[in-house]
Order: C-alpha cells, then sequence, then structure tokens
C-alpha cells in the first residue's frame, strides 16, 4: 500500500496485512489487519513513529524511498511488540544516523528482543518533550496498556494522539479514516475484548489522561485513524466501565447430546425470564466472538460433559481464555452431565480464580438430564435472574 497524506507533513507510511488470519498463533483475524507507521516532518526533524511486522518490513522500506525520505533523525518506538519494532534493525541500517526514542521499559526490551545497540537510544520519561522544529512531540507513559512498556505520543501543534495499541483494531482495509462507523466499532471492540480486556483497571486510568489532551485526531498502530476522537474514546470509556448487562453468555460443549440438552433448557428459560442469552458451540465458535460477548455480560454459564474425570478440554480451553482476559462478569455457573465421573464442577470452578465472580449453584446430571436436572435449570434462571435484580440490570 502507498504512503498517504494524514494531515500536512504527516504521512502513513506502514503496511496492509490482507491476508493474515492469526496474531500470537492464537487470536483470529478474520479481517486481517495493519501496521501504521507514521512519517512526521518538521522544520528541522523528522521523525517516523513505530516500524512494522517483519514480513512487511520492505513495504516500509520502499513507502520511506518513494517519499524521497533522505534523513530520519528520530524512530520513536510506542511499543516494543515486533508487529511495532520488527523492522527496527532493518531502518537503523538505512538510517545509520536515527536515534531510537523510547522509554527505559521499552529500551530494554527492545534491546532483549531485537539486539538492538544500547548506544542507539534516547530514552525519555513521562510527559517528556520532543522539539522536530516546528513540531513538537510530548510523550505519555501508558503501561499495560497492552505491554508494561507501552506508551502514546501526542503532536502538540496538530492534536495528533499516535495511541500504539490502544484505540487499535485488527482490519486491513485501503481506507485510511474511519467510514463506517458500526463495522469499525465491533472490530474494535473485538480487538479491545482480546487484547486490551485484561488491563481494564490501567487503561480507566491512562483514559483520564488521554481525554485531558486537547485531541483531534487519533492515529492508532492497527486499523483506521479517528477524525472524531469522541467516537473511539466513549466506546472505551463504555467498555471499561463497571457496569454490565442483563445478558448470559453460555460456552458449551456436548459430546452425545445431554448437555446441549441442558443447555437449549436454560436458554428457554433465561429468556422467558427477560434475559438475554449468548450461546457458544465450542466445538466451532470462533473465540474472538465470545471475547467480544464478554465485555458486556453479568453472568457466564459454563457447559460441559464430564470427559473421563474432568471437564472437557474444549471446555478448559474457553474458561482458561476468560480467566486470562479477566472480563468484568460478575457471576458464573456451571452446568453438565457425567457418566461416571462427576469432578468436572471443582475444575471449572479453580481455574476462574483472576474472575472476581460469585459462584451460583451448577446443575449437574448422571446422563441425559431427568426432570429433577430441569427443575435445577429453573432454578438456576431464577438465581440469575435475582442476582441480575439486585444489581440493577433488570
Amino acid at each position: 500500500m502507498v504512503a498517504r497524506e494524514v494531515c500536512h507533513g504527516i504521512f502513513w507510511v506502514g503496511a496492509i496485512d490482507w491476508d493474515r488470519r492469526l496474531f500470537d498463533e492464537l487470536i483470529p483475524l478474520p479481517n486481517g489487519t495493519s501496521y501504521n507507521s507514521y512519517l512526521i516532518r518538521g522544520s528541522e526533524k523528522t521523525a517516523l513513529i513505530d516500524t512494522v511486522d517483519p514480513a512487511k518490513e520492505y513495504e516500509l522500506i520502499s513507502n520511506l524511498v518513494r517519499k524521497g525520505v533522505e534523513r530520519i533523525d528520530y524512530i520513536i518506538i510506542n511499543h516494543a511488540e515486533q508487529d511495532h519494532s520488527g523492522s527496527l534493525p532493518m531502518i537503523l541500517e538505512f538510517f545509520p544516523d536515527a536515534v531510537i526514542v523510547t522509554n527505559e521499559k521499552c529500551k530494554d526490551l527492545l534491546v532483549a528482543l531485537l539486539h538492538v545497540p544500547p548506544e542507539r537510544f534516547k530514552v525519555i520519561a513521562d510527559r517528556e518533550t520532543l522539539s522536530l522544529g516546528d513540531r513538537t512531540l510530548e510523550f505519555l507513559l501508558t503501561p499495560w496498556t497492552h505491554w508494561p512498556e507501552t506508551q502514546v505520543t501526542f503532536l502538540k501543534e496538530d492534536r495528533v494522539l499516535f495511541s500504539c495499541d490502544l484505540f487499535g483494531a485488527h482490519v486491513a482495509s485501503s481506507d485510511l479514516f474511519m467510514q463506517d462507523e458500526r463495522a469499525t466499532y465491533i472490530s474494535a471492540k473485538r480487538y479491545y475484548a482480546e487484547i486490551m480486556m485484561p488491563f481494564r483497571g490501567s487503561i480507566k486510568g491512562h483514559l483520564e489522561k488521554v481525554r485531558a489532551l486537547p485531541i483531534a485526531m487519533i492515529a492508532p498502530s492497527h486499523g483506521p485513524i479517528y477524525r472524531d476522537p469522541a467516537f473511539i474514546l466513549n466506546a472505551y470509556g463504555d467498555w471499561t466501565a463497571d457496569t454490565v448487562k442483563n445478558e448470559v453468555v453460555i460456552p458449551y460443549i456436548s459430546m452425545h447430546g445431554s448437555t446441549l440438552k441442558m443447555v437449549e433448557q436454560l436458554i428457554e428459560a433465561l429468556v422467558a425470564r427477560g434475559i438475554t442469552v449468548k450461546p457458544f458451540n465450542l466445538a466451532r465458535t470462533d473465540v474472538g466472538e465470545l471475547a467480544m460477548s464478554l465485555v458486556d455480560t453479568a453472568t457466564v454459564v459454563i457447559a460441559t460433559p464430564t470427559l473421563l474425570f474432568g471437564p472437557h478440554p474444549q471446555a478448559i480451553y474457553a474458561t482458561y481464555l476468560a480467566n486470562l482476559l479477566r472480563p468484568k462478569v460478575r457471576f458464573a455457573s456451571v452446568i453438565g452431565s457425567y457418566g461416571w465421573g462427576g469432578k468436572a464442577v471443582e475444575g471449572i470452578v479453580k481455574m476462574l480464580d483472576h474472575v472476581n465472580v460469585e459462584i451460583l449453584d451448577p446443575v449437574i446430571a448422571k446422563g441425559l438430564p431427568d426432570e429433577a436436572a430441569m427443575k435445577g435449570l429453573e432454578r438456576l434462571a431464577d438465581d440469575i435472574l435475582k442476582k441480575h435484580k439486585e444489581i440493577n440490570i433488570v
């Protein structure tokens, strides 16, 4: 993708990864992604903000050559992860006088991950500024907006926030700026769920710092640029708030139909009580969509048969991910059936040690669920409704 002008003297020089379908060998990318690198020309100095994934370094170099860039004075690295920094060694070869500008933690990681010589760095502190002549960069340290070393960079005169992973979206698009609000909202929420949700507490604090800036435009490291900063700032305000919705997410797996029968009964019981239900068949679900559903839900019910002596491996995987993502869910329970070993519940509950939830009494049936099991599911639906009323979401 050719370089494009963001505004006068500022250019997008990154790369679009149309075909990438998996990130970290874990996160599905149904719409590809972009690696946004930005070139800023000041009256005296030129700066590059972040590089691109090393698989796309040729495209970054090509964009700089086509723009006639003969000198880069500063390379700002907002994040050490390789999709931001992986082309740094190549850029340093092309621009041997360039100085890498970042914080101390990021420097340490770049030296460890890429073997960049320590003498190439200029280490900055929180709120420190750097002059490009007629333009000024201000650095804000925002640890745990993904990794502990992440930072954002604010271009003061143009009021552009280069927000790193914060406010990003995994989307491959020829559009430089956001065009479709609904599609962008979904992509950004999915990105938040998969990458940012574990750091919700940190992000809430950093949002206040960012909101205090007179931002005219937000340029993240992935996805479209926001000409209307309020769009994504308000969305993050909602996602990181403590409020939850009158929803139940049911990740489930069933081997011979007994657990599925219980899931279907619970769905009917919850819907009859006015509760929104989002079931996910773990045999074929997209884990990104499951993660996105966890952003707002009040309750999670994990449904699993017992395989040998414990939960089904697919249920273990989903529970592990939920525990890792640390959603703001308030209540959780387990339903399912077993043949001769009934240890599935204990296994699932033990795995939720990073999620601050109240465990509601589970419903477990031996074999095909009988009348008692069906009554148990009605009781569980009543318990969920009661809890949702207690926190005023019904």
